[in-house]
């Protein structure tokens, strides 16, 4: 019987050619500095009357989903658009919380499919949709700043307006948000253009640049590297009975002659031991070949 391989398309990161050599792997710093700015935000007084009992479990950047039936709604910002798409759940659950006074039920099933889309759902999905691009915006500003970047004159997130959905191969920022008493997560995810993303990655030279200046731009990179090396003084080879025969006393002779000098457990050097000042050390290496 065929078993079907899990799926496991999330568990690595694709890379993307159009963005070789610019600081992806720095895209989780970037996150959890959005993640700090948005919790804060949330847990406000100001966040409460929008956010409700929903707190930020998780945030990080990953390929555009595939699930259908999202709605996205766009904001331009001074570093380009991000356009934002709500589980309809989550949109509801926060509107139970806004205007019924109630902590959404925790994993409560309702037909989403028979519930029609009100002015009011649209009106929340809006808002929220320009504070998160404005909190976005503030956070892509910081980092260009960090890097001497010039930045545009600080502007508002734009009109609200519907937005295509990012391709398979675009970049959002998944944020993951739970009720305290819930077990499962609500999702919503902020998609970026190009050109947002580019803004993104120029801040985060930054953090590049300052994880080489740790080694001098003229030092070699040998003289940087650290290995372990382990030093073997002396070995024998007995039986396991006499292994076993062992008392507490017992004196095994042996001899010390050149030891093996070993890189994870490869035989690179032999050395002849010598004591300085109380310790052994080891001298006059040679090849072991």
């Amino acid at each position: 019987m065929p078993i079907n391989p899990p799926d496991r398309s999330r568990d690595y990161q694709v890379l993307d050619p159009a963005l070789l050599g610019r600081p992806v792997h720095l895209l989780p710093t970037f996150a959890a500095r959005f993640a700090e700015t948005l919790g804060e935000a949330m847990a406000s007084p100001a966040g409460r009357r929008y956010w409700g009992a929903y707190r930020l479990t998780e945030l990080s950047f990953e390929r555009a989903p595939e699930q259908a039936g999202l709605r996205w709604m766009g904001a331009q910002g001074r570093f380009g658009m991000a356009a934002v798409a709500f589980e309809r759940s989550l949109l509801l659950g926060l509107l139970e919380g806004r205007y019924a006074r109630r902590t959404p039920s925790p994993g409560a099933q309702r037909d989403l499919a028979n519930e029609r889309v009100t002015a009011t759902e649209e009106r929340l999905a809006a808002t929220l949709t320009q504070q998160l691009a404005g909190m976005l915006d503030a956070r892509v500003a910081e980092g260009l700043a960090m890097v001497g970047a010039q930045a545009p004159a600080e502007m508002p997130p734009g009109q609200v307006t519907p937005a295509a959905a990012p391709g398979k191969a675009g970049w959002v920022i998944r944020v993951a948000l739970r009720v305290a008493q819930d077990e499962t997560d609500s999702l919503l995810w902020i998609g970026l253009d190009q050109q947002l993303m580019g803004h993104i990655l120029q801040g985060l030279m930054a953090e590049k640049g300052s994880s080489r200046s740790t080694r001098g731009a003229s030092e070699p990179l040998a003289a940087s590297l650290h290995v372990k090396l382990d030093g073997r003084l002396v070995s024998k080879e007995i039986t396991l009975a006499a292994l076993f025969d062992l008392k507490v006393g017992d004196v095994i002779p042996v001899s010390v002659g050149r030891a093996d000098v070993l890189l994870d457990e490869s035989r690179l050097f032999t050395a002849a031991v010598a004591e300085h000042k109380g310790k052994l050390c080891l001298t006059s290496f040679e090849d072991a070949e």
